[in-house]
């Protein structure tokens, strides 16, 4: 067993997690696949966009998000013909880190595909009720915390799979879902023509 700040259950290795993800979103039909993403940082891993980032290649970056479009959509069309709905809220904070503003660009094409993404600002936490951590869940059978280096990189996850436990995390994720702003709405008002 191990324990994470929030989601306390079974520590799982990048691989574990992966596929243990895989097992509920794919074989067990889930309907429901929610995401609160709370860290400002993170290491993309096999992302030509985040590379060019990175590299400080900030039009280059763009292009590669517009460039993948029609992967997206493909894989957008495969989780509602599988019966999942993609719900996600992205936690952020004044003034925008260079990462959020270069996901955020990713984020509002997903929407545009057809995920439900909303943002919130972080000060907005305190109404959670509970420390607010990068949390994923599929329907109310599944929570997993998922765990980075300090450089933002996943290692791994804490499963949680006691029914009460995802239930409160679901319902975190619910109240910061009713509170947030659609992403195409915030990126218009906040994001667009931003620089990192």
């Amino acid at each position: 067993m191990g324990e994470a700040a929030g989601v306390i259950g079974e520590r799982l290795s990048l691989d574990e997690y992966s596929d243990d993800f895989d097992r509920y979103f794919w074989a067990v039909g889930a309907a429901d696949c929610w995401k609160i993403e709370r860290t400002q940082v993170f290491v993309e891993e096999d992302d030509p966009s985040y590379d060019a980032f990175a590299a400080g290649d900030w039009e280059r970056a763009l292009e590669l998000i517009e460039r993948r479009r029609d992967e997206q959509r493909e894989h957008q069309r495969r989780v509602a013909e599988h019966g999942v709905t993609l719900r996600r809220v992205r936690v952020v904070e004044e003034p925008l880190a260079g990462y959020v503003l270069w996901e955020l660009h990713s984020l509002r094409q997903r929407a545009e595909l057809g995920e439900r993404i909303r943002v919130v600002d972080a000060t907005s936490l305190a109404r959670a009720g509970r420390p607010v951590v990068d949390v994923v869940g599929i329907d109310e059978r599944v929570a997993y915390q998922v765990l980075y280096t300090p450089e933002g990189a996943a290692v791994g996850a804490v499963a949680a799979r006691d029914h009460e436990q995802v239930a409160a995390w679901r319902g975190v994720f619910e109240r910061l879902y009713a509170d947030g702003e659609p992403v195409a709405d915030y990126f218009d008002r906040r994001v667009a023509g931003e620089r990192p």
